[in-house]
């Protein structure tokens, strides 16, 4: 086990966000952004930008590190870029004031075609599909959940096709 793999999760936090040169077995060398360290493996995954908006990214195996080099720290501009390298396009942030008319606008469709419906949780931000399904915010159809398969496929589909109706 080399020092890389001996650090601590808290160890290896340190390192995220941060533009570093690793030195790897057989005398390789690699640089970029980490995005993240393995906790298990000590793998570190590395996200560089050789063009404008290009990204690639890079795993070194953690048995295969044998130094880590930070060379400059990152800003919140590129901590926002290596946050979104791995989210949807389609993802965007909703204001609480968005959550709730999205909430109410499905769940008011929902009863309309007699689909029985409530609201759960503290703050009754998860809606509740016949007891057996729940959508989480922002009520698309990737945030539902249910152990009935059949249910989930269907419920996604009435959601997903209200969703393309809505201007």
């Amino acid at each position: 086990m080399n020092d890389w793999q001996r650090k601590s999760p808290l160890d290896w936090q340190t390192y995220v966000n941060k533009q570093v040169k690793v030195a790897a077995a057989e005398k390789h060398e690699y640089e970029g952004w980490v995005l993240t360290v393995d906790p298990v493996s000590a793998n570190i995954v590395l996200a560089s930008f050789p063009e404008k908006e290009k990204v690639v990214i890079s795993v070194v195996l953690g048995h295969a590190i044998q130094e880590v080099e930070i060379l400059k720290e990152g800003d919140d501009e590129m901590e926002k870029r290596l946050s979104r390298l791995f989210m949807p396009e389609e993802s965007k942030a909703y204001s609480p004031e968005e959550l709730e008319k999205r909430k109410n606008n499905l769940k008011t469709w929902l009863e309309t075609n007699h689909i029985p419906v409530t609201e759960q949780g503290e703050s009754g931000r998860t809606l509740c599909v016949a007891g057996v399904l729940t959508v989480d915010p922002p009520y698309s159809p990737e945030e539902c959940s249910s152990s009935n398969e059949i249910i989930l496929s269907r419920v996604q589909s009435l959601i997903q096709g209200y969703l393309e109706k809505q201007p």
